[in-house]
């Protein structure tokens, strides 16, 4: 059951007042709802990011919509400085990010005016614009206070910089996730290396490889988000968290779960059917083998995986499954150290911005990838130039904090290899005894604290990776 929201009424108008008069005074109203003044109005209704106060929540408003809120050098700049000012205050007990319109959150990075200032021999600026990305990306995975990312809509590229790092990231109906950088000849930046490796199994090889999207809820069954909550009750949600005076983020979670859609009769997982596949198929450390696995498949699934993977830069390919690689055993600081260091190699080179002009400005859908296959990618030449050719200014970021697993990451689904030790008895709360996969599912819910979603997500796993001997017992398989 939703709690009920504070909200505010309508102001009554005089029935006398001529039609400008009532034009004047709905104005004023809608501008004190969203904290701005009517002479204000004009300049913050045109800027590229909005900031609203409303009682202790603050909240950034991504405010592009024709450009399905692309992210740019300039809304990185209008959010870095306010963000961390919301973060110092004692007024402010949560931050919000969210999207204008009803199509995207952020649909990536302004990719094409970054490789028209390379074009224009402005390497220097178009790097600039990485940089301050990825340390806005390391900010938000950093703060203090509690930041709630609300991807109602298009989630790609930049837009995953912005909110996959929160401890708290909301789906909704409307979520598109994906992470294409492949496909326009550059590598899944803002922190991929640190996200991707962490995901179930090689989801994250898998997704920032092929690029392939994912709906709804699936995102939470992935781990990508950590709430799912039907687009029409964000509104309630929102005025919820703004009541709240705490900045304990057990409290924020509580909040957003009341709020929070059970999970679809009968939906399945989208992965499900195809993630022993991907796990097989992409456990391996090179392109070469990856593919020779698909090969040897030879299911639909492969197939169209193939497919995509011949497409797309062959040494965005190989660059994106090593930086991964590297990224497991990576803090998150030294992530984006290691990313801001590709990105600069990406702007000197031929494929981003043969893949920007081929698919963004010309639109011919036909890139002329150099070198042309995987084959012709020679592995040690990649590693030295893009993993051993140290920047000459490495990334400075606003704080040294850094970690090598996400503090909060309780508030989403269990993982795989949660449910694992639940299943083998190596979890606090599941005991020595062997449980039966409905047991299994209670102590899971159990341990979320009663977290809707959970018990569909185990239930899903366990389908796929546990089998049961002849004494009945579950075995957990690899």
């Amino acid at each position: 059951m939703l709690r009920q929201a504070v909200r505010m009424t309508t102001p009554k108008l005089s029935p006398s007042a001529v039609a400008q008069g009532r034009i004047r005074a709905m104005n004023n109203w809608l501008g004190a709802r969203v904290n701005m003044s009517t002479t204000a109005g004009k300049e913050a209704i045109e800027a590229d990011v909005l900031h609203r106060k409303h009682l202790s929540s603050r909240t950034f408003v991504l405010n592009r919509p024709k450009a399905l809120n692309a992210l740019n050098l300039s809304m990185v700049r209008n959010m870095t400085p306010q963000l961390q000012a919301w973060d110092a205050s004692d007024l402010c007990k949560v931050i919000v990010i969210k999207g204008a319109g009803e199509k995207a959150f952020c649909a990536g990075g302004d990719v094409r005016q970054v490789v028209e200032l390379a074009n224009a021999g402005k390497q220097d600026e178009a790097l600039d614009f990485f940089a301050e990305e990825y340390k806005l990306n390391h900010m938000i995975a950093t703060l203090q206070t509690p930041f709630v990312a609300i991807l109602d809509g298009i989630t790609m590229g930049g837009g995953v910089g912005l909110s996959v790092h929160a401890p708290f990231r909301i789906a909704t109906e409307k979520t598109l996730f994906a992470m294409p950088e492949t496909n326009i000849g550059l590598f899944p930046d803002v922190g991929g290396s640190f996200f991707l490796p962490r995901l179930d199994g090689e989801t994250g090889t898998y997704l920032g490889l092929v690029g392939t999207r994912l709906k709804g809820i699936d995102t939470v069954y992935a781990g990508i988000a950590t709430h799912y909550v039907p687009s029409e009750r964000l509104a309630a949600l929102e005025d919820r968290l703004a009541e709240l005076e705490t900045k304990n983020h057990d409290v924020i979670n509580m909040a957003i779960e009341d709020f929070v859609s059970e999970p679809v009769h009968g939906h399945k997982y989208a992965l499900s059917d195809d993630r022993e596949a991907i796990d097989r198929c992409f456990r391996f450390n090179t392109i070469e083998e990856i593919i020779a696995a698909l090969e040897k498949e030879d299911t639909l699934f492969a197939k169209k995986t193939l497919a995509t993977l011949r497409t797309v830069s062959p040494t965005s390919l190989k660059v994106t499954l090593q930086q991964i690689r590297e990224g497991a055993n990576l803090g998150i600081a030294d992530c984006f150290r290691m990313e801001h260091q590709l990105a600069r190699q990406f702007l000197n080179g031929h494929d981003f911005p043969e893949g920007v002009k081929a698919l963004l400005i010309e639109k011919t859908n036909a890139p002329k990838w150099a070198p042309a296959t995987v084959e012709e990618v020679d592995r040690e030449k990649m590693l030295g130039q893009y993993f051993r050719n140290q920047a000459p200014v490495p990334l400075s970021l606003s704080n040294t904090t850094t970690w090598k697993e996400y503090p909060f990451r309780r508030y989403g689904l269990p993982s795989e290899e949660e449910i694992r030790m639940v299943v083998k008895g190596e979890s606090a709360g599941s005991g020595p005894l062997q449980l039966t996969p409905d047991e299994v599912a209670d102590v899971c819910v159990k341990k979320s604290g009663g977290k809707i979603g959970v018990r569909e997500k185990v239930q899903e796993v366990l389908s796929r990776k546990v089998t049961k001997n002849a004494d009945g017992e579950l075995k957990w398989t690899n």
